[in-house]
């Protein structure tokens, strides 16, 4: 059923010609809802050039302040949500390490029968409670690297802009992580830490490509800021998950 617009588009009502209306961007052309379209909106809004997500992934690439500039400014059309895009990054590494069955993050807590001060039974229920509830425990390391990035350089945004751009570099980090899910199955498991490494690097980066000038101590404020909120994200992340445990146990 091809749903008629009669110069008209159904979304906002607003007179239009050609394929999509000029005032929302909506297609002119609406059919009833079938698996098909479904999917075909789907592959057009995560893979078509046109789309808002490979223009976000590219600019994070080479260029990740021109974007987080551009999205705090207003121009925000042209790129995916950030929350969006942390809430997809993160879906994609949990299909990816069911797949391929590797814990990535799972490490943070580490080998429980490691540690002879604290009981190895109660240590791997945490752990596996940190694995199977990671992407919800994520939202505790965007918070704490958007309150670190305050602290560090509060004269120039708002708390609310830094979780914007926070959930944007988490959300890149995911993608990092779901890459050394393959290095850790297929080439080394002993380099549990390599996405988290890099993120570092890259966390630098971006902070010294975001504000532009004074770029050394920029650098190592970032340094400092990415390091301080990972080691309060795992404290934080793996006393919750302590905490539950011990809950479920009385």
């Amino acid at each position: 059923m091809n749903l008629n617009n009669n110069g008209y588009c159904h979304n906002c009502e607003q007179p239009c010609q050609g394929r999509f209306c000029p005032a929302c961007g909506q297609r002119t052309s609406v059919h009833k809802i079938t698996f098909k379209e479904t999917f075909h909106d789907l592959a057009d809004q995560l893979l078509s050039l046109n789309s808002p997500l490979p223009q976000t992934l590219k600019m994070l690439v080479i260029n990740p302040g021109y974007l987080l500039r551009d999205y705090l400014y207003g121009k925000r059309r042209r790129y995916y949500r950030p929350i969006s895009f942390f809430l997809l990054t993160t879906l994609f590494y949990l299909l990816i390490r069911w797949l391929v069955g590797s814990e990535g993050l799972g490490q943070i807590i580490g080998n429980p029968e490691a540690n002879p001060f604290v009981d190895s039974d109660f240590l791997y229920q945490a752990r596996e409670f940190m694995i199977e509830n990671i992407n919800s425990l994520l939202f505790i390391l965007v918070a704490v690297l958007a309150l670190a990035m305050k602290l560090f350089y509060r004269r120039y945004y708002s708390l609310a802009e830094y979780f914007a751009v926070s959930f944007y570099l988490i959300g890149f980090y995911m993608l990092l992580v779901t890459l050394n899910l393959f290095y850790i199955r297929y080439v080394n498991q002993n380099i549990q830490y390599l996405s988290t490494l890099v993120m570092t690097v890259y966390f630098v980066y971006a902070m010294v490509s975001f504000f532009g000038h004074r770029k050394w101590l920029t650098g190592i404020k970032a340094f400092i800021t990415f390091i301080l909120a990972y080691v309060f994200y795992v404290l934080l992340a793996s006393i919750i998950s302590f905490i539950i445990v011990a809950l479920k146990q009385q």
